[in-house]
């Protein structure tokens, strides 16, 4: 931590369709080598495809996010010698972040035999994000799980 004190974070700009500055923070997760239209288009075709389910991209997107980000996560501490995973609450802006992370990592995995491109990877991630049913939902369970098998050592906590 620095000694001047915490660290402001500068704010992001809102995207140009939707006017959403989480909508910029998925462009950003999704961009690779700084391109950032091509990761705009992806994540724009992938709203597209939710659009065309019937949905409210926004809302599903909004959804998503709040559903798979982790309220729990374990933290390892050494005391004494040995490592203990000490369950930890999950900040706001953490927990968006480790949201997007997982949207995006388990949308890059899904099967190519039903999707094609990423978007609509993208787009059927979100869809059962939102639904509570994909693999970002089992990831945040799996760390759910992780800091409730480890409640005992939560006095490590400081």
């Amino acid at each position: 931590m620095p000694r001047a004190g915490r660290l402001i974070k500068p704010l992001l700009n809102a995207d140009p369709v939707y006017g959403n500055r989480l909508v910029t923070r998925l462009v950003n997760r999704v961009m690779q080598s700084g391109k950032k239209r091509v990761a705009e288009q992806l994540v724009y075709d992938a709203f597209d495809g939710v659009k065309a389910k019937g949905e409210d991209p926004i809302k599903v997107f909004e959804t998503a996010v709040a559903t798979v980000g982790p309220k729990m996560e374990v933290k390892t501490r050494r005391v004494g010698g040995a490592s203990y995973q000490v369950p930890m609450e999950v900040r706001g802006d953490r927990r968006v972040a480790l949201a997007l992370r997982w949207i995006v990592q388990y949308a890059k995995k899904r099967s190519n035999r039903e999707f094609h491109t990423f978007s609509e990877k993208l787009a059927a991630e979100l869809i059962d994000s939102s639904k509570g049913a994909g693999e970002a939902i089992k990831k945040r369970d799996l760390v759910h799980r992780m800091a409730d098998a480890n409640r005992a050592f939560a006095h490590f906590k400081w």
